[in-house]
């Protein structure tokens, strides 16, 4: 019964990475598509047109979302911080593990906080 969990698990995890993969690129073809409809239809077509159409996202929401990343995954540490504290009444071994993944859950947050300050001064330059 206990490898049948696995298996259902296992193919979730397959079908919801599929489906997110085959979203993309079927986005990706209805923004080529709509690109190639204003070019055949004889207008202009500019840099900012393009960008537009393809939905390029400048460095200044990349900071940003990347930020925002940050103080979400922070605010999700410090929560399971104060976990830890209320499982060590039960056990303190789990209080430990559970301290150690509050301090990664931390040190990916303050890498996302440094992508974003890299992006936004990367921004700067241009």
């Amino acid at each position: 019964m206990g490898d049948l969990g696995m298996l259902g698990f296992w193919l979730f995890i397959a079908v919801a990475v599929f489906s997110g993969i085959w979203s993309e690129v079927k986005e990706k073809e209805a923004k080529q598509e709509t690109l190639r409809r204003v070019v055949e239809s004889g207008r202009d077509v500019d840099a900012e047109v393009i960008d537009r159409i393809l939905g390029e996202a400048d460095a200044r929401d990349t900071a940003r979302e990347y930020r925002i990343g940050a103080y979400v995954l922070a605010g999700v540490a410090g929560g399971l911080l104060v976990f830890s504290m209320f499982l060590g009444i039960v056990s303190s071994d789990a209080r430990w593990v559970l301290m150690g993944v509050s301090a990664l859950v931390a040190c990916i947050s303050g890498g996302l906080y440094g992508a974003s300050r890299y992006v936004a001064r990367g921004q700067e330059r241009v």
